[in-house]
């Protein structure tokens, strides 16, 4: 059983925030503000990855910050997102709730300890290569956008994953050798992240999300982590398959949208 704390807490969503700052290296007309003890971060105005993440979790944010927040988004005219963690400072639910803002969303964080035993290796899987970021990115997008075409700021959301340092990419693949999915991995002090799971509609129910997760886990007890992490929608196909290779749900993060004036 995991002890779901503040110090578990403090770990996965430092590397949430690493994840954030990375996707935006070198990217063009992205912009990132330290704040709140958190990262606030532009990635462009309709792009899921602006948002803020880790904020309150190393004490209250004061109004002034908040303020701070907000006009980093506003400036660059996209709405300000908040995901917040139920461990965050206790004050910040009703100061954000105040100004105020909406739920829109809910997240299952799980976790689990990484022990020696290796998970079942798998054919179907391997690290993307090099020279596959688009290749890559095609093909998470494809699965996690529900659409064969992708514009041009749907594929830069999976280049800006596949060119962050220190990213693991991998795909998995059919019995027939078609690309059927993806996902990524990073590693921060110890925990490995798993994220950007995706798998297209045709090739699902076949335990390729399964395997990529594997995958993943076997390369994070390489790299000599202690913890894995991922998240997913509250019951959703994505959670009981993490579920079935022992992980467990730790807490429940909301994602908060300001409400314009």
């Amino acid at each position: 059983m995991i002890h779901a704390g503040l110090g578990l807490a403090r770990r996965i969503e430092a590397a949430e925030a690493a994840n954030a700052r990375g996707c935006q290296l070198g990217q063009p007309g992205t912009a990132i503000l330290e704040a709140g003890g958190g990262v606030a971060v532009f990635a462009g105005p309709d792009s899921p990855l602006t948002q803020v993440i880790g904020i309150g979790l190393n004490g209250p944010v004061s109004p002034p910050e908040l303020d701070r927040i907000e006009a980093f988004f506003r400036s660059r005219g996209a709405p300000v997102t908040v995901e917040l963690c139920p461990l965050a400072d206790a004050g910040l639910l009703q100061a954000l709730s105040e100004r105020p803002y909406r739920i829109t969303e809910f997240n299952n964080v799980l976790a689990r300890p990484l022990t020696a035993a290796a998970d079942s290796p798998n054919t179907a899987v391997r690290p993307a290569a090099a020279g596959e970021g688009d290749f890559w990115s095609r093909t998470v997008g494809e699965g996690f956008f529900e659409k064969p075409e992708l514009t041009e700021a749907e594929m830069d959301v999976g280049r800006a994953i596949f060119a962050m340092p220190g990213a693991l990419c991998y795909l998995a693949f059919s019995a027939e050798g078609e690309a059927a999915g993806g996902a990524a991995m990073t590693v921060h002090d110890g925990l490995a992240l798993l994220f950007a799971d995706s798998t297209l509609s045709r090739f699902r129910r076949r335990g390729l999300h399964r395997a990529l997760i594997a995958a993943r886990l076997d390369a994070a007890r390489a790299a000599a982590c202690d913890f894995a992490a991922a998240s997913a929608f509250p019951g959703s196909a994505s959670q009981r398959n993490y579920e079935r290779l022992d992980f467990q749900v730790v807490y429940t993060k909301i994602t908060m949208v300001r409400i314009s004036n």
